[in-house]
């Protein structure tokens, strides 16, 4: 369809070339000289020659301008200004030059001005102005064919370009903007329906790991209560018994039964352990990096971002924009209103402060938010796994700072605290 487009558009301009071309070097419809003009011009001269005056000179319905002279070159009359009046004027114009005679007499010359510099002066200014519109006219059509292809090309890949990033990034909840009506319409279609299924893969693998620390759980539980009743039962023989052999068996005995439940415990706080995975590299940073990411992660387009202050903080780029993100995406999510984020300088913090318009949550609530796996109640029925505050939290306490959430009079807030490097 494009290509069709473009066709037509080609073919259009230059078509218009073509014309204006033609127009340009049509045929002249100035007044050309016939002997027979000339010859009547000349016999009527000669006959009013005793009552020849400017404003009755013959032959003005040819449209011919012509001076008159006498038989001694004087000038004698002439059909307008600006006129040759004299012989070598009219020779370096070449004009036309006819003897006024009759009967055998000359009465004088007649000169027929040469139009030929003035209409080529006149055809040039109109082929100047003729060239320059239709410079002007293709240069705003380039202009034109340049948004148009910035918008229904070049638009839709810088789209796609962050939509790839963010899903690099895991964040999945973000979805493509697409325009159906667009040449790519389909292919970004099928890039948000590959976001749509890796999330629901990733929502269908946290359900699995949520099993499994389930399961271990239960099964901890399970096997912690018969080792129990071994290792009582076993100090409850050693106490009976006398037996010297038989003591060392059961001291093995209850000794075997500490070491399983040393493994249980183990086992079931591994998963306690993962976010030591998470590498953080705090660096010096300019505060000036916060109003990007903020940038960054508001995919709505509803932040309103206040002044950052000028400082050095301490920082991993990287994580804090995790951390942006997060805290942007939940209040999309949860809140559904617009965002304003205000920054204060606190003694050795830079404080930032996401609030939202939304409902906030209980007050009971606050202080289990940045808990691992735990869900707010205004979270039933939107998709999440209770990790993104947990792991914000962490990644703060990390870089030296902290998160704090609080309840507002028209929303909730969430406080992230940046330290500032020492000077």
């Amino acid at each position: 369809m494009t290509v069709r487009k473009t066709a037509v558009l080609a073919i259009t301009v230059l078509l218009l070339c073509l014309g204006t071309v033609l127009f340009v070097f049509r045929k002249s419809d100035e007044v050309r000289l016939s002997p027979v003009v000339v010859n009547d011009i000349a016999q009527s001269l000669a006959e009013q020659w005793d009552s020849l005056k400017d404003g009755s000179l013959p032959g003005r319905s040819y449209g011919i301008d012509y001076v008159v002279l006498d038989a001694d070159g004087k000038f004698v009359a002439a059909t307008g200004s600006g006129l040759n009046e004299t012989v070598n004027d009219a020779v370096a114009n070449r004009d036309t030059i006819v003897d006024i005679s009759r009967g055998g007499r000359t009465y004088g010359k007649l000169i027929l001005y040469n139009r030929t510099e003035t209409e080529w002066e006149a055809y040039r200014v109109r082929l100047l102005w003729m060239s320059t519109g239709v410079v002007v006219f293709l240069v705003l059509l380039i202009l034109l064919y340049s948004v148009y292809l910035d918008r229904k090309i070049f638009l839709p890949f810088r789209r796609l370009q962050d939509f790839a990033g963010r899903v690099a990034e895991g964040n999945f909840d973000i979805p493509l903007k697409m325009d159906r009506g667009n040449l790519f319409g389909a292919f970004t279609e099928s890039f948000d329906l590959m976001r749509h299924e890796l999330a629901r893969a990733r929502e269908s693998e946290r359900k699995a790991n949520q099993s499994k620390k389930e399961l271990v759980a239960s099964l901890s539980h399970d096997i912690k209560t018969p080792v129990a009743s071994i290792k009582a039962v076993s100090e409850i023989m050693m106490v009976k018994t006398s037996d010297d052999a038989e003591k060392r068996q059961l001291a093995v005995i209850d000794a075997k039964a500490d070491q399983i439940d040393t493994l249980i415990t183990n086992l079931f706080s591994a998963t306690l352990e993962e976010l030591q995975n998470l590498k953080v590299a705090v660096s010096v940073q300019k505060s000036s990096l916060l109003a990007g990411l903020i940038r960054s992660a508001d995919y709505n387009g509803c932040a309103e971002i206040s002044p950052v202050p000028d400082c050095m903080i301490m920082a991993d780029a990287l994580r804090l924009q995790q951390v942006v993100d997060n805290i942007v995406s939940n209040s999309y999510k949860y809140a559904g209103t617009s965002i304003s984020v205000s920054f204060a300088v606190t003694g050795e913090f830079l404080e930032a402060e996401f609030r939202d318009y939304g409902r906030g949550v209980g007050p009971e609530e606050l202080p289990l938010l940045s808990r691992k796996y735990y869900r707010a109640a205004n979270a039933q029925g939107k998709s999440g796994g209770g990790l993104g505050l947990y792991i914000s939290n962490y990644l703060m306490n990390r870089m030296g700072g902290g998160l704090v959430c609080r309840n507002t009079e028209d929303g909730f807030a969430v406080t992230v605290k940046l330290k500032k490097a020492e000077k």
